[in-house]
């Protein structure tokens, strides 16, 4: 997808480096094409089984492999000051709901910010707001994370800054 590629490339361009799952496919892989295309920093993490089986980026000079897909996020979430979520599918459900439970624990306060790639946050958003509907969340589950529009956006809110992890966020989890 194309504005995998060009977040990829607007993530060097403004210098900020790309952490990722490690693969060369799908959209993150993309996103990681992009990066390098334009000379970013890429830090790749990836399990010893997906290691083959997602076809790990042998484009990425600073990849990591770890045991576990735990230890892989757990990794990546020390690495990273800003989560930004593309379309995906349950991988991508996954890390996203884990990374909002986390926040909504008070494990970190960094930002998530949902790109709305044709429209894909509108499925997210409304799991969300039937979760609160139901009692099954707190309306204040809506503060979790932002939706922005596009790449562009996304860029934008990036340059305004991110809160970077603060010591002991990651021995917490």
């Amino acid at each position: 997808m194309q504005a995998a590629r060009e977040l990829g490339m607007g993530l060097a361009q403004a210098g900020i480096t790309l952490v990722y799952g490690g693969g060369n496919v799908g959209l993150m892989g993309s996103v990681a094409d992009g990066a390098i295309s334009r000379n970013g920093a890429v830090y790749g993490v990836i399990p010893t089984f997906l290691r083959d089986r997602e076809v790990m980026h042998h484009g990425v000079m600073d990849l990591e492999v770890t045991e576990t897909m735990h230890e892989r996020k757990t990794r990546m979430f020390a690495r990273a000051d800003v989560f930004l979520i593309l379309p995906g599918g349950l991988g991508t459900f996954d890390e996203l709901m884990e990374i909002m439970t986390w926040r909504q624990l008070g494990l970190h306060d960094k930002p998530i910010l949902i790109v709305d790639i044709a429209g894909w946050s509108r499925f997210v958003v409304a799991a969300v707001d039937a979760a609160i509907a139901q009692g099954f969340a707190s309306p204040t589950a809506r503060d979790l994370f932002e939706v922005v529009p596009d790449v562009a956006a996304a860029l934008s809110r990036l340059s305004e800054g991110a809160t970077p992890a603060t010591p002991g966020e990651v021995e917490r989890l």
